[in-house]
């Protein structure tokens, strides 16, 4: 009886394993470092919560993204997008095309918005 109990408990120790194995491959916050460490774009976000603002990451850079609800001709969209750098003091060798590269990105998800970006990326766009 001791025996069929230890063996029950073990097997219930790898299912607990192997869930909180899947659980971290899934991640998407943990997906979000992968992509900033082999510095690749990835986009995380929930397009049904308005509320929650997306990140993305593009070259070992963070950014984070405001959503805000507005009108379009036919039904409330996001009409508002204001993104900003999570570190701004690391942003050497970001360039003009990098942005325009990530605002076409957002506007794909996001077609009815206008993006601002806040200090200091808003000044490489203004030194055209």
């Amino acid at each position: 009886m001791i025996v069929l109990l230890f063996r029950l408990l073990i097997l219930v120790a790898v299912i607990m394993l192997l869930y909180t194995v899947y659980k971290y491959l899934i991640n998407p916050n943990r997906k979000l470092e992968v992509a900033r460490e082999k510095k690749d774009f990835f986009f995380l976000d929930e397009p049904d919560n308005i509320k929650k603002n997306f990140l993305m990451t593009y070259k070992g850079f963070i950014f984070e993204g405001e959503k805000y609800l507005g009108t379009t001709e036919n039904s409330f969209d996001v009409v508002n997008i204001s993104i900003h750098a999570h570190y701004p003091g690391e942003l050497k060798g970001l360039e003009r095309d990098d942005l325009y590269f990530m605002e076409e990105e957002v506007l794909i998800r996001y077609p009815h918005a206008t993006i601002e970006w806040k200090h200091p990326i808003d000044k490489l766009l203004i030194n055209k």
